[in-house]
């Protein structure tokens, strides 16, 4: 998705759904909701995700969360995302993929592989991380990725995961900088069947904590589009 449209338009339907509501396992205080203040284009060729501090269904805090399940669930390619990101204490964005079969398994069982995150209150780290049974949570594995002299809220960049049978490796503007072999895992490998893709951006939880005095609101995720490349054959 290029993100092409006016300013105010919701995200291409035919492309990205809504997950709507709050916590989602992780202590998140926003409430996820698919309303154009929180989810539209820009009118600049990007998308805006934005995170609000407002009174909304029992919340302090609104935001959004798009994914492509029952739309768009490939297995292996190429991932990539072309994102500046906001900035302040307790502002959790995230360009991940979820196993499609979630619902019938459950996580972590599932697999998930997370492109990128990043905690707002260290603008110049990201995280590229997978997950499955026996690595999950706090024993994900993860590698940082330092911006040396230079913040990711100052300008865009892209951040892509290759994934294919035997390995899955993680890049910022085209830096490789982590690699999981399919034989490194201290669990089962679950990263052969169809994912879905997501982007979103949390407010609280618990990696990185509540907001505090210092963070402003709104804080906005842009996002230039979305790509996905199969292998050549």
């Amino acid at each position: 998705d290029e993100f092409e449209g006016p300013a105010g338009q919701l995200p291409d339907p035919a492309k990205w759904g809504f997950d709507i509501g709050t916590d989602w396992g992780n202590g998140q205080l926003e409430y996820d909701t698919d309303r154009a203040e929180n989810a539209s284009l820009d009118g600049n060729g990007n998308l805006a995700i934005t995170a609000r501090q407002e009174s909304y269904q029992g919340r302090n805090y609104t935001s959004a969360r798009m994914t492509t399940e029952n739309k768009f669930e490939p297995t292996y390619g190429r991932f990539e995302a072309r994102i500046k990101l906001p900035v302040g204490k307790g502002i959790w964005p995230a360009f991940w993929l979820l196993g499609a079969d979630f619902d019938q398994v459950g996580w972590p069982q599932t697999g998930e592989i997370d492109v990128m995150e990043y905690l707002g209150q260290k603008p110049q780290e990201v995280h590229g991380t997978i997950h499955g049974p026996g690595y999950s949570a706090s024993n994900g594995i993860t590698r940082m990725y330092t911006l040396e002299g230079d913040r990711f809220d100052l300008d865009f960049h892209r951040f892509a995961v290759e994934w294919d049978q035997s390995q899955i490796r993680w890049f910022v503007d085209d830096s490789l900088y982590h690699a999981v072999d399919r034989t490194d895992v201290p669990g089962e490998w679950v990263f052969d069947h169809p994912f879905y893709l997501i982007l979103n951006v949390a407010v609280g939880g618990a990696w990185p904590g509540p907001p505090d005095a210092t963070t402003r609101f709104p804080q906005t995720m842009l996002v230039d589009w979305v790509r996905v490349y199969r292998a050549a054959q």
